[in-house]
């Protein structure tokens, strides 16, 4: 049995752009012979590193064309105890992967993870007007789909169809270039840094006693105070009851920094609960 010390977990199968960015921590970890863990949800990958089978996951956090991942941010929030390590920016450049014997007269179907599809639209309506679109659990799966059935075409990366022996029939077929995904290396609770720099992101979940008038200007009123600039600020429902939310803030700056853990110790007395996801450095 192999050791989960240098195992990572990833949302699978091989050539998602998760996959990726994971090849991309294990080389900036020096994990010279990682064993990875393809994973069928971002849910997995936290259940993995949870429970210890891997030392380490990879999930994809923000979006800049679609904004955050819900499923990753409800992961943090709700479900899981693991900490952000590190965030891997990946260009995205999809591509629409085809059979190898498939012309597009052939294509009645178009499969691809949900951001997949929303990020080719313009492509779709102009080349594939009036296709059946299906979700898929990911990228990558949709050019294995596509590899196989010569009327279904995938929206993936070059690297997905390379590795599942689909052919790439347009590259770059995305509507906004410049499309990126910042992905976030995961670790258990109480993990130790793995990586070093001068400029430091903290993210939390903050939870609120109650539903009332002032209470998201009291939260930014105390990160005013203590002056710490906010990057990112988004409302989730807890799930718990309708109406319910939690807010997920990404700023500037190391929790362990005086002034933020002011910040945060105010918000503790004021709130249900502030859980630290994590401080890591991005510079």
């Amino acid at each position: 049995m192999k050791s989960p010390d240098n195992a990572i977990a990833f949302l699978g199968p091989t050539g998602t752009y998760s996959h990726e960015a994971t090849l991309a921590f294990a080389k900036r970890l020096g994990i010279e012979s990682p064993d990875f863990i393809e994973c069928t949800s971002f849910d997995e990958v936290f259940d993995c590193v949870d429970r210890g089978r891997c030392e380490f996951g990879v999930v994809a956090k923000e979006n800049s064309i679609e904004g955050p991942v819900t499923a990753t941010l409800d992961g943090f929030a709700l479900k899981s105890t693991s900490v952000i390590l590190g965030e891997e920016v990946v260009d995205i450049h999809h591509c629409l992967v085809v059979n190898p014997d498939a012309k597009l007269e052939d294509i009645t179907t178009v499969a691809s993870h949900a951001q997949g599809l929303a990020q080719c639209r313009r492509f779709m309506s102009e080349k594939l007007p009036s296709r059946t679109t299906v979700t898929t659990s990911s990228t990558a799966e949709s050019a294995r789909l596509a590899a196989a059935d010569i009327h279904t075409a995938g929206i993936a990366n070059a690297f997905a169809a390379e590795i599942h022996g689909a052919k790439v029939y347009a590259h770059d077929i995305e509507d906004h270039f410049g499309n990126q995904t910042v992905f976030a290396l995961i670790g258990r609770q109480g993990h130790t840094p793995v990586f070093t720099g001068t400029k430091f992101k903290t993210s939390v979940a903050l939870f609120l006693n109650m539903d009332r008038a002032g209470t998201l200007n009291m939260i930014l009123s105390e990160f005013a105070y203590a002056g710490v600039n906010l990057s990112l600020i988004q409302s989730r429902p807890t799930k718990q009851a309708l109406g319910d939310y939690m807010f997920f803030i990404e700023f500037e700056g190391n929790a362990n920094e005086p002034n933020i853990q002011t910040a945060l110790n105010c918000l503790r007395l004021k709130l249900r609960e502030v859980k630290v996801l994590g401080s890591y450095p991005i510079g």
